[in-house]
């Protein structure tokens, strides 16, 4: 598999070479901030307690900042199809998968401010730069105007549902973690409110539900023939498992590793919506064309 750019398709050879060279720089900045925080963590934290480790090194904030800007301009140019001749978007499997993780990335830099959520920053750092280098090498195939003017509006929800949950995965993370801590080693377990994570996790279920809700209205409706293929089969299947663990939650009081797993098992389904097929199509299959 090369690491090299896929091709652009009909593409003419001068107007792609702003646009690529474009690319290319913004998914290097971006990597080299995601990997300068991934690695800031281990220097940082060699000779200080557990308390200063808690707290954010001043230094990972401006490379953090820069990645997350240049992955947002990096993103916006490949799915936006800048610069490409033929009018249209370019979207597939690894820019949403790169979209996703900036999306929690955002929540994260939100929250961050407000809840000891530091210890998560390197692992977040890393999955992100493996998001822009896949996005890099697989950026999408480039796709006609769409018939409906409803249709970026049903992406765009889609994407949403797609940050939202992976945000309730994070949480959920924490809280097991935080629970964990709890049950093994009642000191220094205090870092974590659990109540509160808990508590947002499932907030941000409820929203990735009412949005992908939405998401699946619109594609259901706005499609001439709807038909039950791999992606619509495995989104409105994982509704059904994130929808039941609401209900679950609500009316049995589920918490714990019970609603891990239902969280977890929904957020796979949809990850295979989309994502999965989008792979099997551009890489398993080679074939890049067909309904987003």
């Amino acid at each position: 598999m090369s690491l090299s750019p896929a091709p652009l398709g009909n593409v003419a050879a001068a107007p792609a070479i702003g646009p690529g060279l474009a690319l290319a720089v913004a998914s290097g900045l971006a990597l080299l901030g995601y990997v300068w925080v991934g690695l800031l963590r281990a220097r940082a934290s060699e000779g200080q307690s557990a308390d200063a480790a808690l707290r954010p090194p001043l230094r990972s904030v401006p490379p953090m900042a820069l990645a997350w800007t240049a992955q947002f301009i990096a993103l916006y140019i490949d799915i936006s199809g800048f610069g490409l001749a033929t009018p249209g978007a370019r979207f597939g499997f690894a820019p949403a998968l790169s979209m996703t993780i900036w999306l929690v990335l955002t929540v994260y830099l939100v929250e961050s401010r407000f809840l000891p959520l530091h210890s998560v920053r390197r692992v977040l750092a890393w999955l992100a730069a493996a998001a822009v280098m896949l996005a890099w090498c697989f950026p999408g195939e480039s796709r006609p105007m769409a018939a409906s003017p409803w249709a970026p509006l049903h992406w765009v929800l889609g994407l949403a549902s797609y940050g939202l949950f992976g945000v309730a995965v994070l949480h959920a993370a924490l809280t097991n973690r935080a629970e964990a801590r709890l049950r093994h080693r009642q000191a220094g377990a205090g870092g974590m409110p659990l109540l509160q994570l808990e508590r947002l996790t499932f907030q941000f279920v409820a929203a990735g539900v009412g949005v992908l809700s939405l998401a699946i209205v619109l594609g259901w409706w706005f499609t001439p023939q709807w038909h039950w293929d791999h992606k619509n089969l495995l989104a409105v299947l994982g509704w059904l498992v994130l929808t039941g663990l609401l209900v679950g939650r609500r009316v049995y009081g589920w918490r714990g590793r019970r609603a891990t797993r239902w969280l977890y098992a929904g957020a796979a389904l949809l990850l295979l919506s989309y994502a999965g097929s989008r792979f099997v199509l551009e890489v398993v299959l080679q074939r890049g064309g067909g309904p987003a």
